[in-house]
């Protein structure tokens, strides 16, 4: 494995009752990249990412990261090596404070997750972490706030933050800007922008503003198998992608958002 990359799959693929939704993908995310997973509808991408986080298993192929094979590894088995998929593993308590989930995805990392019989003062000396994180997201003034009052695009941006408190070295985004209005997008992409600095992010995203903005290596699928990869700018002015694109109904351009 080329120790640039940090995440590596070969012929990954995956049937189901006879349809080959995945197929002899060799995909390769190098470290300390923003790398978006993108295609038409029914190409695959979701089955493909839901391999490589471990909530589906392959039908043949191998995965590696950071040059071990994590093929057969459960999802809490490679959180805990630092692989990190957002908005699954992260799901917020309605009813506690901004802070309390905070607090709550920071005992998860010490291994003290439900030990809600711990004085208030040990919970207490994780709060500067938490505050710290909360400023990181820009959720600072909502630390009070119970999470079931947050706006939409603020709720992501605490979701985002108890990822981070699990201090991944790569973070998983599905469909991050999923329902997300002008406003919020641009929060939350921003936030992204921010949290890859030191990190490798794989996202896959519909919205293709986004992906243009934020992605520093584009993959397409397309029927299961890889159509195009590269910058944004080379791959959306590729015949093949804009003939699937077309093909599908869907859009695809270089944007200007």
């Amino acid at each position: 494995m080329n120790d640039e990359n940090i995440i590596e799959t070969e012929r990954l693929s995956k049937n189901f009752k006879g349809l080959w939704a995945v197929k002899d993908v060799d995909l390769k995310v190098r470290r300390g990249t923003i790398h978006a997973l993108i295609g038409p509808n029914g190409a695959g991408k979701t089955t493909c990412f839901n391999l490589i986080t471990k909530f589906l298993a392959p039908t043949k192929g191998v995965i590696r990261y950071k040059g071990e094979d994590i093929t057969r590894l459960k999802p809490a088995d490679i959180a805990r090596m630092g692989l990190v998929r957002s908005f699954q593993i992260s799901a917020t308590f309605p009813h506690l404070t901004v802070l309390e989930n905070i607090r709550i995805a920071l005992q998860r990392k010490l291994g003290t997750s439900f030990h809600f019989w711990r004085s208030e003062q040990s919970l207490d000396a994780l709060n500067d972490r938490v505050l710290q994180l909360l400023e990181d997201v820009g959720l600072g003034a909502y630390a009070d706030l119970q999470a079931v009052e947050l706006p939409y695009g603020r709720k992501r941006a605490l979701e985002i933050a108890t990822t981070l408190a699990l201090d991944p070295e790569m973070l998983l985004l599905d469909e991050p800007m999923a329902g997300m209005g002008r406003e919020d997008i641009g929060r939350i992409s921003e936030l992204i922008r921010r949290v890859a600095h030191n990190r490798t992010v794989l996202m896959v995203e519909h919205n293709l503003s986004v992906v243009a903005d934020l992605s520093d290596i584009i993959t397409v699928l397309a029927r299961g198998e890889i159509l195009a990869e590269g910058p944004y700018e080379e791959v959306s002015r590729n015949p093949l992608v804009i003939e699937a694109y077309m093909g599908s109904g869907d859009e695809v351009g270089v944007a200007h958002a």
